[in-house]
């Protein structure tokens, strides 16, 4: 599950979760100075004192053009270095490779773009 941990800049750790993506939070959120989006358990996370913001499903922008694609409410996630290329997924890539689908042939666009 993707979660935010938001705080002062000091970069999060545990393994009980993994950084995957990290930014300066946007001026209309209080709480902190910097997002970090993680994978993990989110109520350890909480328990071991850390500030953690739950997402919900939506594009979460970082500081460079790319950011974060949510749905699932957390589930499901990719991190993007562009709001159009993935370089991350949560499904771990797509299960139908580009080659191995004949002329013609119907192919499940939902699971080869999201892998659900």
């Amino acid at each position: 599950m993707m979660f935010i941990v938001r705080n002062h800049g000091e970069t999060p750790s545990g393994a009980d979760f993994t950084l995957k993506l990290a930014r300066r939070t946007p001026a209309l959120a209080s709480g902190g100075t910097h997002d970090f989006f993680c994978e993990g358990d989110p109520e350890t996370a909480r328990a071991r004192g850390l500030t953690v913001v739950l997402v919900h499903d939506g594009w979460y922008a970082d500081d460079t053009g790319g950011g974060v694609a949510v749905w699932g409410q957390g589930k499901f996630w990719e991190l993007r270095d562009t709001p159009f290329t993935i370089r991350e997924s949560s499904a771990g890539g797509s299960t139908v490779a580009a080659d191995a689908v004949a002329e013609g042939e119907v192919v499940n666009v939902r699971q080869a773009i999201f892998g659900v």
